[in-house]
């Protein structure tokens, strides 16, 4: 691996050509901060769908291309006097240390748990109202109903047991089947809502990360749909001429691969 000068020297690169596509490139000249947001966000899933896939190769190259929007936000707040990547640096640095007593204080910890709670109080004691505030408004709901209750499990606020979750997700099911008998359109979309939470809860008590549960799935889905588009081509059937019958066949078959 790198040497830290040579990590050093491949940041300094980085800045610099940072600073010349912002002064030379058309493209990079007329890029702000709002312009760049989604573009950031596609970045981001590139990357996690590089995760999920454990291609490193692929990780490595999504990371860059991160890591090159964090630098161009920086250099944008460079330019209205606002803020540089020194400032990001020094703001995360100075955070790390005051969110890790732990490690540069005095306070004493058992475990993670205690790592997490201690995380919480302290960004309470910085002057957040409510624990939910550091979580993000635009992020999908699965991944937000798992950081809203990481983040009120952080502060106690918490079932004791697996089974505990688990005869909730059962009273929510009952609760849906309910509403689904009744034919109350909002009322059942309620009561799927709160099925879903109660099941992203038990899986959190699981050690899952239902996001990464539903996108495995996604991806097993789609991989055994594909095989049979293939094989229904093979046989120069379209897929809407097949019976299901026909069509289970092969998504047996995908199944076995």
């Amino acid at each position: 691996m790198n040497s830290r000068a040579n990590q050093l020297k491949a940041f300094d690169r980085l800045l610099t050509i940072m600073d010349e596509l912002r002064a030379q490139c058309p493209w990079d000249k007329k890029q702000t901060m709002e312009t760049l947001r989604h573009l950031t966000i596609e970045e981001t899933y590139e990357l996690g769908d590089a995760i999920l896939d454990n291609d490193l190769e692929e990780v490595k190259k999504e990371l860059g291309d991160v890591l090159l929007h964090i630098i161009f936000y920086a250099k944008i707040g460079s330019e209205t006097n606002d803020f540089d990547i020194a400032d990001v640096c020094n703001s995360i640095c100075e955070k790390l240390i005051s969110r890790h007593p732990h490690i540069y204080g005095d306070v004493k910890v058992e475990n993670e748990e205690d790592v997490k709670r201690n995380w919480e109080n302290l960004k309470l004691k910085e002057g957040k109202k409510s624990v939910l505030e550091g979580v993000p408004k635009s992020l999908p709901a699965l991944v937000k109903a798992n950081r809203i209750q990481e983040k009120v499990a952080g502060v106690g606020f918490d079932w004791e047991a697996p089974n505990q979750v688990w005869e909730k997700v059962e009273e929510e099911l009952a609760e849906f089947k309910t509403e689904v008998q009744s034919g109350n359109q909002d009322a059942m979309e309620s009561e799927f809502g709160d099925v879903m939470f109660s099941m992203v809860n038990y899986a959190r008590f699981l050690n899952i990360n239902p996001e990464n549960a539903l996108e495995r799935t996604n991806k097993k889905f789609s991989k055994r749909f594909q095989y049979l588009e293939e094989k229904a081509k093979a046989i120069n059937k379209p897929l809407k001429d097949m019976s299901l019958a026909e069509m289970d066949v092969f998504w047996e078959e995908a199944k076995s691969l």
